[in-house]
């Protein structure tokens, strides 16, 4: 399948805000994330169930799928930046309509949770998307962190990344979790992973599950080691895996993250 790069960000464009996820508890960075875009000259779209809580979900499956899918069909929308991650991706995989996905590309954003629909839009739509900043995590924050906006615009504006080859990877408990599902791409790519609140042995034991794969040791050319916060010295888990290592590589939970093509060579 051809991958399809999205147009980048242009100013004056329309930014489409989606809870595919996790639930809303406060809405105090959201309001403060439509004030930094507006300000900037963007105009805001929100999905319809921002608002909704199922649980620990941000409304329904059959509410948030549907969200998602008017957001990419909405042709006013021309970005969409995920409100945040948590949970809840997976049980929209296998029923997203990725025809109309890739009918309609479109800037996609997220990380964290929001990996699984990274991974299986590139995978099922042929749409590259990327690994970056979200609403309530980063764009909402009263401290901004100035190398997560500006990286973000630079990626988003003009395509290019600080590292040079094609990226693929993100929140390692989520890539894992896809395991079962046709999810790897069939090219060659450099790996980069992150995670959050892990310890050493499950670090392990999740990226000797992702290795068990043929088809992740056959296509992965290079290993981008991001932020694993919470765990420290778990260098040696990748290093006995006899692969170039890229080290602080730029993925993280932290307010500090670059903006990632994912799938796709970016302007080096």
């Amino acid at each position: 399948m051809e991958i399809i790069k999205p147009r980048l960000l242009k100013e004056g464009d329309t930014i489409g805000i989606l809870a595919p996820s996790g639930a809303m508890e406060d809405d105090t960075n959201l309001k403060r994330a439509i004030e930094f875009f507006e300000h900037r000259g963007y105009k805001v779209k929100l999905s319809d169930n921002l608002y909704s809580k199922n649980r620990y979900l941000a409304g329904t499956d059959e509410e948030r799928l549907d969200a998602l899918h008017k957001m990419f069909a909405d042709t006013s929308v021309n970005v969409i930046i995920c409100l945040r991650g948590g949970y809840g991706a997976i049980r929209l995989i296998n029923k997203i309509n990725y025809g109309l996905i890739r009918q309609n590309p479109k800037i996609f954003c997220g990380y964290s949770d929001i990996t699984a629909l990274n991974a299986m839009f590139l995978k099922r739509a042929g749409l590259a998307t990327f690994s970056g900043p979200m609403i309530l995590s980063d764009f909402g924050q009263e401290n901004l962190c100035e190398y997560t906006i500006n990286k973000f615009f630079e990626t988003a504006m003009t395509g290019r990344f600080e590292y040079e080859g094609v990226f693929w990877g993100g929140n390692l408990s989520t890539l894992v979790s896809l395991c079962g599902q046709d999810f790897i791409p069939d090219f060659e790519f450099t790996l980069f992973l992150e995670d959050l609140n892990e310890p050493p042995y499950k670090i392990d034991k999740m990226v000797t599950q992702l290795f068990n794969i043929d088809k992740i040791r056959e296509n992965t050319k290079a290993i981008a080691i991001g932020d694993f916060l919470g765990a420290d010295d778990i260098d040696y888990i990748f290093e006995d895996l006899n692969f170039p290592l890229i080290k602080n590589f730029p993925a993280s939970h932290s307010d500090k993250k670059a903006t990632i093509p994912y799938g796709f060579t970016s302007t080096f």
